[in-house]
């Protein structure tokens, strides 16, 4: 086989299949690499060999494609390739792909089809990914119908589910620089600048969260995995500490465990029981302490608990505290429990992945007050920072502390490496190859400036204040508890003609039905959960641009699809 960088001058015998075979910079194809006598005929790179006439016919690979074919496969592939040749190519294929979601935002006028599993099982598996089309905008109109037609849109003011939030232009100017240059940043011989982008941004949070000029920490794929590091660091920082003791010292990790517990309210994230269980301590290692009526976690309740458990012989390894609870926007006092924490030698953590985005607050960002005293923070950009999926981060207080996730290979990090301070990433984070997040972030700091984040923060937590006036006044909703960040967990329970209110068990059937009517109807998107055993309804208010009027018109619609199912019932 010639090498690569063989050219000659012959150009093409017919011309290529649109998107294959292109001709590069300055009119050199792809073929023109390869000698004449040694380059196959150009054709479409799926199309059968051509005959061979006058010689005899060539060894065939193990698909039964003969050589030469396969030698045409691979050059046409080599169009899809990112590279100078091909980078008008890629400006023009991305252009459709954005074109194609623009239009599709134009065109959509509310957050989701109704779609059903089985008709969209249906249409994915009728598509035969062995065969493929012949072009770019043929996969895009494939793609209307098997995704973005039926996708569920964040962006719609009538979307108030969960926590997912509309992004914003800039950091979609970085997903399309970061995927397209593909930095991995494990080492810095994969990433060189985006690790000091990325470093520098660890610091800008850090500083923001007054943690300290110790402070380090690593971007990560979201809150979840944020939670499982800084619990990994506080169990094995925990276990250092058991070693201590002479007749532990011998001790395998698994021997070490049992002990250990964990305490967070019973409101948290579930990711904290699931990291206790992936880390070996089990889901029973995590003793959940009860919150008070405003949903915070209670520090009397805590103390007690951490009482008891030392009382039982049990090592308090971390406390783990919430800025902005999933269901009710809940911030824990974060001083008090940040005190006994201290008091029993435990890692303070604190989940911030929603309530992060205070941090650059112009109104409300006093609730974050306390977080200088942790020892751990998750913040979550593709939440409150308006990023998309994904850009999370875990924080430390002590940059030392990420020692103990560092594990050093021959082949990526050695630990000559560390001692040159050479800057890899990879000895920060429990990932390997990632990608650079942070990029998102940066430029959105860079184009917009953190207190327009903030502003539309706050937007969305001014508007879940009026929402819950509005539910609050109205006889036909019960609203469990005030908002304090951006969502609201409210029920449909209408009085009767009795005057006397729906029973709770009749609610508890009625309004996951009415969610589920709504949600099929897909004129508006909201989310359930409990509360006390009893089934309620949530609203996650994270777009800045809806109004009073976008949120009152999903009550009425639960009013209006609640009143309807009441009277079939009656009915039937």
């Amino acid at each position: 086989m010639p090498r690569l960088d063989e050219t000659d001058t012959e150009p093409a015998t017919s011309p290529a299949a649109p998107g294959l075979l292109a001709p590069g910079p300055a009119g050199h194809h792809p073929a023109a690499r390869y000698p004449a006598a040694q380059r196959p005929a150009a054709q479409h790179p799926l199309a059968p060999p051509p005959p061979y006439v006058g010689r005899a016919e060539p060894a065939q690979d193990a698909s039964g494609q003969d050589f030469g074919s396969r030698v045409e496969l691979a050059l046409g592939a080599t169009n899809h390739l990112l590279n100078a040749r091909n980078s008008p190519r890629y400006v023009a294929h991305v252009l459709q792909g954005v074109t194609a979601v623009a239009t599709k935002l134009e065109r959509t006028s509310q957050p989701f089809t109704g779609v059903e599993p089985a008709g969209m099982k249906t249409r994915v598996g009728a598509v035969d990914l062995d065969t493929p089309l012949p072009d770019t905008a043929a996969a895009l109109q494939e793609l209307e119908d098997v995704y973005l037609r039926d996708a569920v849109y964040f962006h719609d003011p009538k979307y108030a589910a969960h926590l997912n939030c509309p992004v914003v232009i800039p950091a979609l100017v970085g997903e399309a620089i970061l995927s397209a240059v593909n930095s991995s940043m494990d080492t810095w011989d994969q990433s060189a600048g985006a690790t000091m982008i990325e470093r520098r941004l660890i610091d800008w949070a850090a500083e923001r969260l007054h943690l300290g000029g110790g402070a380090d920490g690593i971007f990560t794929s979201g809150g979840s995995q944020s939670n499982l590091q800084a619990l990994l660091i506080a169990r094995n920082h925990a276990v250092a500490g058991l070693r201590q003791d002479p007749a532990r010292a011998g001790l395998r990790l698994p021997a070490l465990l049992d002990s250990l517990r964990i305490f967070t309210s019973e409101d948290s994230h579930f990711s904290i029981q699931k990291s206790a269980s992936m880390l070996g301590l089990g889901f029973d290692a995590v003793i959940s302490v009860r919150c008070t009526p405003d949903h915070r976690m209670d520090p009397a309740a805590l103390a007690e608990a951490m009482a008891d458990a030392r009382g039982a012989g049990l090592v308090p390894m971390a406390v783990v505290a919430t800025a902005g609870t999933t269901d009710f926007g809940a911030v824990d006092p974060l001083a008090e429990t940040a005190a006994l924490a201290r008091a029993y030698g435990a890692w303070f953590h604190i989940d911030a992945a929603y309530g992060g985005g205070l941090m650059v607050s112009g109104r409300y960002r006093r609730l974050l007050e306390g977080t200088r005293l942790a020892d751990s923070v998750t913040v979550d950009f593709h939440k409150t920072f308006f990023q998309p999926v994904s850009s999370s981060a875990l924080l430390v207080r002590d940059g030392s502390m990420l020692r103990h996730i560092t594990y050093y290979a021959d082949y990526l990090n050695p630990e000559s490496a560390a001692l040159a301070e050479i800057p890899n990433q990879v000895d920060k984070s429990i990932q390997t190859t990632r990608r650079f997040d942070a990029l998102k972030l940066w430029l959105t700091l860079r184009i917009m400036g953190a207190d327009a984040i903030g502003a539309l923060f706050d937007e969305a937590i001014d508007l879940a204040a009026r929402v819950g006036t509005v539910l609050a006044a109205d006889d036909d909703f019960e609203l469990a508890a005030p908002p304090q960040l951006s969502t609201l967990v409210f029920r449909y329970r209408p009085r009767l003609e009795n005057g006397e209110r729906l029973s709770e068990d009749a609610a508890d059937a009625l309004n996951p039905a009415i969610r589920a009517a709504v949600f099929a109807s897909g004129e508006a998107v909201v989310a359930g959960t409990k509360v006390a055993g009893r089934h309620y309804l949530k609203f996650t208010l994270l777009n800045a641009e809806a109004a009073l009027e976008d949120i009152a018109g999903i009550i009425h619609l639960l009013r209006r699809t609640g009143a309807g199912l009441l009277q079939t019932e009656v009915s039937a």
